[in-house]
Parts: C-alpha cells; structure tokens; sequence
C-alpha cells in the first residue's frame, strides 16, 4: 500500500505543479524551460495514472511496483498467486495496463491524424502553391487571408499566403519567416503531441485542457524568440499586430500558425526586456527531474 501512496502523491504533485506552472510569470521569460516542465509533468502524470492501481493490485506481494509485476507474471506462469491476491487486485493491475494502452493508443492515433492531414495538405501545396523569389524557401498560396504557417514534417513547409504578403512589409515578413521555420527546426509538432495524447486520454481533467493550452502558447513565445535573435522586438511586434488587426486568419489542420495564440500577449511580452530567470528555472528543472524520477523508480526497482 506504501508504493500505492507514492503513486497518489505524485498525481497530486504533478496537479500542484501545473497549477504553480499555470499561474506562473516566469514561464514567459523562459518558455524553453517551461516547456520541458510541463512535459516532465505530463510524463509523470501519465506514469502514476498507470502505477497507481497497479500499486493497489499488488498490494499483497508488499514489493515496488516492478518488482511486484515481475513476481505476478512468474507466480502466473505456475499457475499460483500468494494468498490475498485476488480477482480484484489482478483487476486493477488490468486497469493500470489499461490506461497505458488507452494512453499509448491515443498518442499513436493522435500521431496517425497529424501525418495523415500532414500529408493531404502536403499534397494540395503541390497544386496551388507557388515559389515566389521574395520569399525565399517559402511556398505562398493565392489567398485574401493572412496565413503564416508551418507545416511539420521530414520535409517541413513553410507556407504564407498573398494577403500576408500584401500586409507585411519586408522586415516584418522576414522575422515571420524565421519564426515558421524555428518551429520546423525544433520539431514544435512533437512537443504538443503528448498533451493532444493526454487531453484525448483524461479529458475529464480540465488542468490538462489547459495545460496543452499553455504549451501551445510557449512554444508560439519560443519561436518568437528564435525570431527576435535575427530580427529584433519592433519586426515581429509589428507582424503581431496587423495579425492581431486582421480577423480572417487561417491555419489548416496539423499545422503551426504564427496567429493562432494570444498575439497582444505576446505582443506585450516582446516588449519588455526581461532576461531569462537563470535560478528558478534551475529550481524547476529539479523540481521537474524529481516528479519523473518518483514513479520511474517505483516501476524500474
């Protein structure tokens, strides 16, 4: 029962640390750190919703959850079980199994949708895309629309539409441009997948709604500053803005938009000087490395 309680004190520590990360002001100054936060969260997360009534299935053999399920699966293969061991904890072992599968299912299907309109939408730039020399490495789309957006992949895709081209001017284009292909650099897509996962599998936790809300917005601030490292605040700012001022905006399925999050925010956020908080970002990296080692622990001894 002891290594069950471990398991529910790390659910309750990884609820905690959301609700610390959520209302956080420091995240913004340093959304690469906030990133792997969160998913260390996540990961945690996950793996006690697993250990958990797996803990409490194993319960009788008094051993860490490892350990515990090597023993069950040697004592099934005799065909003996220890006394007190029952249906009932072999049933919640089954749940614990359960939710790794429905996790792991979620996290594939949600992989399979995101290729799969990957590669339709993939498909129909071949057939109305074109190359424009004013946008170098960039396909643009003859639409009214502003559209900035990265499409992911083995071969990424950076996309912008006539009407962005018509409301940017030179520098704001180019540090849109940069901003699209950080996401494409630093495989943005991935870093979402897990929570679009995790809000498929416990969508009955709001704080994971809105978790993945929120690493969709710090990955949106990471690319705006791997843009302002080539380009300065004031371009990007601007781009910001005339996205922001222009309602139609449009981002297709399994893609990154450069208007999809909370532009005035990080409008806001481009325009204060703040250095990255170098001693509490340590102190969540540790806080982080703690919450994954807790329940990797429980399973690997």
């Amino acid at each position: 029962m002891a290594f069950a309680v471990h398991f529910a004190a790390s659910m309750l520590a990884c609820y905690l640390t959301a609700q610390v990360l959520a209302g956080s002001t420091w995240t913004w100054r340093a959304p690469r750190v906030a990133i792997v936060c969160w998913q260390a969260v996540g990961l945690a997360l996950g793996l006690s919703a697993m250990g958990l009534p797996m803990a409490l299935g194993l319960a009788p053999y008094d051993r860490p959850t490892g350990s515990a399920l090597l023993a069950l699966a040697t004592d099934l293969s005799h065909g003996t079980l220890p006394a007190g061991l029952g249906a009932v904890h072999l049933g919640l072992v089954g749940v614990g199994f359960g939710i790794g599968a429905v996790l792991l299912t979620t996290t594939v299907r949600s992989i399979h949708a995101s290729v799969r309109a990957q590669r339709r939408h993939r498909d129909l730039l071949t057939l109305v895309a074109r190359r424009d020399p004013t946008v170098p490495g960039a396909l643009v789309l003859d639409h009214p629309s502003a559209a900035a957006y990265c499409l992911p992949g083995v071969k990424p895709r950076v996309v912008v539409s006539a009407g962005t081209l018509s409301l940017l001017d030179r520098a704001e284009l180019a540090a849109v441009l940069t901003h699209e292909r950080a996401h494409a650099q630093e495989r943005h897509d991935l870093v979402l997948l897990p929570f679009t996962a995790l809000c498929r599998a416990l969508p009955w936790f709001r704080w994971v709604r809105d978790a993945h809300e929120r690493v969709a917005l710090l990955v949106e601030m990471r690319a705006d500053d791997k843009a302002r490292e080539l380009h300065a605040e004031a371009p990007l700012a601007g781009a910001l803005r005339r996205f922001a001022a222009c309602g139609d905006r449009i981002t297709p399925a399994g893609a990154l938009g450069m208007g999809d999050r909370d532009l005035d925010a990080r409008v806001q956020r481009l325009m204060v000087a703040d250095r990255p908080p170098r001693l509490i970002g340590a102190a969540a990296l540790a806080v982080a490395t703690t919450l994954v080692a807790l329940p990797v622990s429980l399973f690997l001894s």
